[in-house]
């Protein structure tokens, strides 16, 4: 229905508009959080798929955190692609959860940013258990992740600016924007919105000048990050309970899924490599023999 299409369009974008202007700290609430969600439930518009990264897009976009305007935001971003937690829990991480010794992370709360009542404009932080019994854990870091925790560690001493918000009693959290409050699920959103949009456009222009087919970044969000995350540890890790841990799922039957789907890919790339380097069912050449 274009009428529907239509009012789609105005809602996104103008929840959008809001989220830039948190990104740019002009304002610190947006009223408009939560509307586009509401839309599109109402509408029944269908949430498209969500897809991990390859390993090329995830090379890509970790150069992108390279680059000067982004530099601010590679320690979450590291952090998120690097553990597969939940932004929830990355978001309520605090300096005691974090060994850096030990290189291990312990996770046993979430940070949530909710709206407080149905329909109202008004939103509100608290301290929630994780999403699951089976969320608290205790997980490793990769070197990538511990060298993440201290260069926002460090980034602190050289600014000054630490996280001034305390939930519940609790204090002293981890990651925190330029004006020492918590970040947000939408804020961080919108960042990778952006590099995303950087990456493809420069690389248009890239790949057109070589002549080649342009390598372009898909839709990222920080649950993609998760994804990609338990993608990548279901190509490396053949024991289900082990992923089940780190990954935190209540349900064996989510990583089950998720193993299913890797190696189904695995394996249908499995297939087609050996097709093609040992030529099965083509003709050979030199003095290679045909099977």
């Amino acid at each position: 229905d274009s009428r529907t299409n239509t009012s789609g369009r105005t809602t996104f974008y103008r929840e959008l508009r809001f989220k830039l202007a948190i990104r740019d700290d002009v304002i610190h609430k947006s009223p408009t959080d939560g509307v586009w969600s509401d839309f599109r439930r109402s509408s029944g518009l269908r949430q498209t798929a969500r897809v991990a990264l390859t390993i090329p897009e995830q090379r890509a976009f970790m150069a992108e955190l390279d680059k000067p305007a982004n530099l601010r935001w590679r320690p979450v971003f590291t952090v998120l692609l690097g553990t597969g937690c939940r932004v929830s829990e990355v978001i309520g991480l605090r300096w005691q959860d974090i060994d850096l010794d030990r290189k291990l992370i312990n996770i046993d709360h979430t940070a949530n940013y909710y709206q407080a009542e149905s329909g109202s404009h008004t939103f509100k932080w608290e301290i929630g258990d994780t999403k699951t019994t089976a969320g608290k854990r205790t997980i490793p870091m990769f070197d990538e992740v511990r060298d993440a925790f201290i260069e926002e560690r460090e980034w602190q001493k050289k600014t000054g600016i630490t996280c001034n918000v305390e939930l519940d009693g609790v204090s002293g959290f981890l990651f925190c924007n330029k004006t020492g409050g918590l970040l947000t699920t939408s804020s961080m959103n919108v960042v990778l919105s952006r590099i995303v949009n950087e990456h493809n456009s420069e690389e248009e222009i890239r790949a057109s000048r070589n002549k080649r087919e342009p390598m372009l970044l898909p839709r990222i969000s920080c649950h993609i990050m998760r994804h990609t995350f338990c993608t990548r540890l279901c190509e490396q890790e053949t024991n289900l309970k082990v992923i089940q841990s780190i990954m935190g799922h209540k349900d064996i039957t989510t990583t089950m899924n998720i193993y299913a789907d890797v190696n189904e890919k695995l394996k249908e790339d499995s297939i087609r490599n050996l097709s093609e380097r040992l030529r099965l069912f083509g003709e050979s050449s030199g003095n290679e023999s045909v099977i």
